[in-house]
């Protein structure tokens, strides 16, 4: 039994893994458990507060990932980790617009998101483990990744910005075509037994609840397509793609409430992670030409990037706020 520990698993022995499960469940028991026992609404000076100890918490473990496995496995941790929470800014607006069109009370939220991230953990573990088996297996698919970076990058930096009607979305017309949806939400419960008609017999039916955390869920799955490649294009190791991929996930659902209020002051970032999606994708090409760049400098171009980007979007936003008020 003491012997199992010491095997491996995606090249890594499973103590470590162990360790990284371990912090995670502990959050999520603290979370849920003790910090969340009661559904209420999560004010901005809590979202900031939670917020700041996941991002804590993730850069501990950073310095645990620098000291146990080396500086480069630390760097390439710490781009991951902050490339990952970057993309991630663009899934708290789908929330947001998933949130307001289901009209899902606010002190609810964090209960769709606490199990949405339940959901993310299983389904971006997955789609990790096929990426690295792949790239195991097939070492041009990483050139691939890299060309679906770039592209992306540059259709981002082109693209238009569309309102989005979720009414027409296609997967929510097919929930709603084949399962059983309360009109009126029933406490934080995601399935509740109703009558089928007058006098008719108990039968479970969904809530709008929990339409929201397929919702939530399916908008993930979305996002994971761009997120996960730009990962393996940092570091093909599992371990660093998961762990920096969890921790940033983790941290910003805590921070959405904060974000949710002040979303708009970050219109400008989407052209921040444009380029970084473009350099994260053109360094694996370089690396082919000219040999592997040093992990710094690619933490450094990404943290200057998106750092640019919030600083840009707060200039350029206040400056139209007083414009639009001085009119």
């Amino acid at each position: 039994m003491f012997a199992t520990v010491f095997l491996e698993f995606l090249g890594k022995p499973i103590w470590i893994w162990l360790i990284f499960i371990g912090v995670v469940l502990t959050l999520l028991v603290l979370d849920l458990g003790v910090l969340n026992r009661r559904d209420h609404v999560i004010g901005v000076g809590e979202s900031l507060k939670l917020s700041a100890f996941y991002i804590a918490v993730a850069m501990l473990f950073g310095g645990w990932v620098w000291y146990s496995m080396g500086s480069e496995a630390g760097l390439q941790y710490y781009t991951g980790f902050f490339v990952e929470k970057s993309l991630s800014l663009d899934n708290v607006f789908v929330i947001s617009l998933i949130f307001s069109y289901f009209a899902v009370p606010r002190e609810l939220q964090h209960r769709v998101l606490f199990w949405g991230i339940l959901g993310v953990i299983v389904l971006r573990g997955l789609m990790i483990a096929a990426g690295a088996a792949l790239v195991s297996e097939f070492h041009w698919v990483l050139y691939l990744f890299g060309a679906f970076l770039v592209l992306t990058g540059i259709k981002m930096l082109f693209a238009k910005d569309e309102e989005t009607n979720l009414g027409e979305n296609v997967a929510l017309r097919f929930l709603k075509r084949h399962i059983r949806v309360t009109d009126r939400f029933h406490g934080h419960h995601f399935i509740v037994k109703e009558p089928s008609g007058p006098g008719g017999a108990m039968r479970w039916a969904a809530t709008p609840l929990l339409l929201a955390l397929i919702m939530v869920e399916l908008a993930d799955l979305v996002f994971a397509v761009d997120s996960v490649p730009a990962i393996f294009a940092i570091t093909t190791d599992p371990y660093l793609v998961y762990t920096s991929n969890i921790f940033a996930i983790l941290g910003l659902r805590a921070l959405y409430f904060a974000l949710a209020a002040m979303v708009h002051r970050f219109r400008y970032l989407k052209y921040a992670l444009a380029l970084v999606l473009v350099f994260i994708g053109g360094k694996i090409f370089y690396t082919q030409f000219f040999g592997k760049p040093d992990p710094l400098i690619a933490l450094g171009v990404t943290f200057a990037l998106i750092g640019g980007g919030v600083l840009v979007s707060l200039w350029k936003t206040s400056r139209e706020t007083k414009t639009a008020a001085a009119e």
